[in-house]
């Protein structure tokens, strides 16, 4: 099934904060309405709907971040109702690859709890490796990001 970003807009936000994970995943992801928050105060985040099949299944967020000026990949989550159908592999390789054409930075960078292990495996199977940090409580990870050249 085919995956797309689509940019959250007054058209679809309504949706994007009623999407939800399974009880047991709560501690690894705040709700999407913080992340929405934050894009509209923090510049250079760009939040998106994870479509399928037409309908929103999922929320991502990545950009630089004001903190440190590094890209980072903020937010991903698929809703309870759409997991396990490789939606978020899908929707971390089309943010890459959203960041590689935009070429701004040369090392993207995520975080997770530690013990989130099929967030870890996502991200190592993509090249993810660890950055040798911690931020808070959850591990960093990084992907050096090769600029893809448009012809």
């Amino acid at each position: 099934e085919a995956v797309s970003l689509r940019k959250v807009d007054a058209g679809n936000w309504r949706q994007v904060i009623k999407l939800d994970v399974h009880k047991g995943q709560k501690q690894f992801v705040a709700p999407n309405c913080f992340y929405l928050a934050k894009a509209v105060y923090e510049k250079g985040w760009s939040p998106f709907a994870i479509i399928a099949g037409g309908i929103i299944v999922g929320f991502c967020m990545f950009g630089v971040s004001p903190a440190d000026n590094e890209m980072w990949i903020d937010q991903l989550m698929i809703d309870k109702a759409h997991q396990a159908k490789g939606y978020g592999r899908k929707a971390m390789e089309l943010i890459l690859g959203r960041i590689r054409r935009q070429a701004v930075r040369q090392v993207v960078f995520l975080s997770f709890e530690p013990w989130n292990l099929r967030a870890k495996s996502l991200y190592e199977s993509l090249g993810f490796v660890p950055a040798g940090y911690m931020a808070d409580e959850d591990v960093v990870y990084k992907l050096e990001i090769e600029k893809v050249q448009t012809i």
